[in-house]
């Protein structure tokens, strides 16, 4: 067991420093066979370190946690990507912010003028912005998840199909390029991809420590996101490969 433990702990290392590990590679670098590797992930796995995908594994998403616990006020990167996505709503906008801090970010950064219709499922963004004297307000309702800090189940998804979005900020808890968007909760997935449905642009952002993770549900692919906020701290070998994508990138001079 010792020696089990001392190589997931390595490749635990591993996965950390590149983002990804091939079983195929490990079991090369550790001269045992692909099936003792496939062991070892299962096993990490299941101990919540990792989420295997074909051919090995990737980091798991950072830990989701109630939506009153995520909105740090101080958080200086999501509140430059609050600002990066408030820059994106217009006057004269429909827009959806769903439920995510990044969002609650953007509704407190919005200029005191703009005039727009907001729908949102979190209680805590209409509570941003409340008092606002230029944007109408509308709530989806429904029962609020504890942690996800929105109405998500069939009564919003019936409500929210009753709008078209100019823009749909969606929420996420993990990014991947061949993943794309994933979150923590299958009924928030099923809202979020019938919100993106209802938009004629979906932008999301993304922290950096969600870049190459993987939640447990998919949510939609990176190709159907018009546009990625990025913070300063995502590290450059980061923003190559999203730019390789063709994905356009807000908060790198490659906005809309």
């Amino acid at each position: 067991m010792h020696l089990i433990r001392e190589r997931q702990d390595i490749i635990l290392q591993r996965l950390r420093a590149s983002g990804r590990v091939l079983a195929a590679e490990l079991a090369a670098e550790f001269a045992v066979s692909e099936d003792t590797i496939r062991r070892d992930l299962r096993d990490m796995a299941a101990r919540g370190l990792c989420e295997r995908v074909y051919g090995g594994a990737l980091p798991v998403a950072p830990a989701a946690g109630p939506l009153n616990t995520r909105d740090k006020k101080g958080d200086a990167e999501k509140q430059q990507l609050g600002r990066l996505l408030a820059g994106e709503i217009d006057d004269g906008m429909t827009v959806f912010l769903d439920a995510a801090s990044t969002n609650i970010a953007a509704a407190r950064a919005l200029p005191a003028d703009r005039r727009a219709t907001i729908v949102t499922n979190a209680p805590a963004i209409a509570a941003a912005l409340d008092g606002h004297q230029t944007l109408d307000v509308i709530m989806i309702g429904g029962q609020i998840h504890r942690d996800v800090g929105g109405a998500v189940g069939t009564r919003p998804i019936e409500d929210i199909q009753a709008f078209h979005f100019d823009l749909c900020l969606l929420g996420t808890c993990g990014l991947d390029i061949e993943a794309g968007l994933t979150c923590f909760h299958y009924e928030d997935a099923l809202f979020k991809r019938e919100a993106a449905a209802c938009a004629h642009r979906v932008i999301t952002a993304m922290t950096a420590a969600k870049f190459a993770t993987r939640a447990p549900c998919s949510v939609i692919a990176l190709d159907a996101l018009d546009a990625l906020a990025i913070p300063h701290t995502l590290d450059a070998g980061a923003v190559e490969a999203l730019q390789a994508t063709g994905l356009s990138l807000i908060g790198r001079g490659d906005s809309r």
